[in-house]
């Protein structure tokens, strides 16, 4: 009879020199989904022309990817109990590269669906990496640090979503967002496999670069074999559901991540219009495939759609400063009065843009980017105070509320159909000030605990 085999652990100076090395990898899987994310922006724009959409019926990716992150968050947490950290980021990378090669056969069909199909599956991988990525992080070094490296990793996060527009406009946007044209079916449906073709290049390149990082992490599988207890989260129980605090932070998420996806989504379609932006971004580019043609050599052109695509890299590279500035004011201010402050600030900014026209009302619509920076994780913290050990569960219920950016930007796509994307800038306006009535709730709360 065989003795069975015993695979020998690595020591501790290899597990840490392990560790060392997966450390740059894993701050580059916060980069890649968050540049992976805010690629639906543009793509949005693209697809809205390509296939003669409305804003609502467009609006149907976003909810294809957002309602991702509702059905599978769960299962991610069965996977990564059941593979460890390693393997289940492997796993994430693979069906995030499959979701990303199927923009090919989807673009080669010219049909809609295809490319809601191939989002679903991005969405279902990148959760994949939400779950298992955080965690991992935190046992890759001293306990003492594990802070300091997922903040590292955050701002590498919103380091790929201020990239993410600017790249995706560029290759997406190339030949504008106007509808194709076909004299019948057959020519319509050619002149869409065209189009599409400027789409799954770009997303095949991704989809390999994800396949290399599986490779590597692959490769890495047995660095960090920590023991992982299966998730026996059930977050609708009565000592949960019972928190007033807790309930409208779910809520208050599902606005939120609402709002911030509306915005996002329309901003391209909304700076290009000539009532915004339209001028001036076609002057725009014209001087910076001037100057991009001096340095390269050779004729660079830049259209109006890229233009305005680009510029939404600062609706998200503003949230991205805020960040630092929020992490500095949630020191000396107290969080509730953070989060109504921001919250009636981006109301207003929403509120301004759309009485406005040109350049300030473009300039009001990016400043939400700002005052968007801080809420999402102001809201978490101050919606899990004081939960104990019902922590889990709370937070299990907040992710869920995620599925807000399926939600809202239907009910904005719609709004806009009917009186325009300027003016539909009152559906996330009025997320914005249920949020700031949230953060004045806190702080009552706060008074009344402290009077008691």
């Amino acid at each position: 009879m065989d003795l069975p085999k015993i695979r020998p652990q690595p020591s501790d100076v290899s597990t840490a020199k392990g560790s060392a090395a997966l450390m740059p990898l894993v701050v580059m899987l916060f980069f890649v989904w968050g540049f992976i994310t805010v690629l639906n922006d543009p793509l949005i724009a693209k697809l809205k022309g390509l296939f003669s959409l409305t804003y609502a019926e467009v609006m149907l990716t976003q909810f294809a990817f957002f309602v991702g992150y509702f059905v599978f968050s769960v299962p991610a947490g069965i996977v990564l109990a059941k593979l460890g950290y390693a393997r289940a980021i492997v796993v994430g990378l693979v069906v995030m590269a499959i979701g990303c090669a199927l923009f090919a056969p989807a673009a080669m069909s010219g049909q809609f669906a295809g490319f809601l199909i191939a989002l679903f599956c991005v969405a279902a991988g990148i959760t994949m990496l939400q779950v298992a990525a955080n965690p991992f992080i935190a046992k890759l070094g001293s306990a003492k640090t594990a802070s300091s490296r997922l903040t590292l990793a955050q701002a590498f996060n919103s380091l790929g979503t201020f990239i993410g527009p600017f790249v995706g406009a560029i290759y997406f946007l190339k030949q504008g967002v106007g509808a194709p044209v076909g004299a019948d079916a057959a020519a319509l449906r050619a002149a869409r496999i065209a189009g599409g073709h400027l789409l799954f290049g770009p997303f095949l390149v991704i989809a390999s670069v994800l396949l290399l990082f599986a490779l590597f992490f692959w490769m890495a599988r047995n660095v960090q074999q920590t023991t992982i207890e299966a998730p026996s989260i059930n977050p609708f129980r009565r000592s949960v559901l019972g928190r007033p605090r807790l309930v409208l932070g779910v809520l208050c998420i599902f606005l939120y991540v609402g709002a911030e996806v509306s915005i996002g989504s329309g901003l391209t379609n909304y700076l290009m219009q000539d009532s915004v932006m339209g001028s001036e971004a076609g002057a725009i580019g014209r001087g910076a495939a001037n100057l991009l043609s001096h340095f390269n050599g050779s004729r660079v052109s830049l259209n109006v759609a890229q233009v305005a695509g680009a510029l939404v890299s600062i609706y998200w590279g503003l949230a991205m400063v805020g960040r630092f500035i929020g992490s500095v004011a949630l020191a000396r201010i107290m969080p509730g009065k953070v989060l109504r402050f921001n919250a009636l600030v981006a109301m207003v900014l929403a509120l301004t843009s759309a009485a406005l026209a040109g350049i300030p009302a473009a300039v009001a619509v990016l400043a939400i980017g700002l005052a968007n920076s801080v809420m999402f994780p102001t809201i978490f913290t101050l919606a899990l105070e004081d939960l104990g050990e019902d922590t889990p569960h709370g937070s299990a219920l907040l992710c869920m509320g995620i599925v807000g950016g399926a939600i809202i930007p239907l009910i904005y796509g719609a709004v806009a159909d009917r009186i325009g994307l300027g003016h539909a800038l009152i559906v996330p306006a009025t997320c914005y000030l249920l949020i700031g009535a949230y953060g004045w709730f806190v702080l009552r709360v706060r008074v009344g605990q402290k009077s008691t």
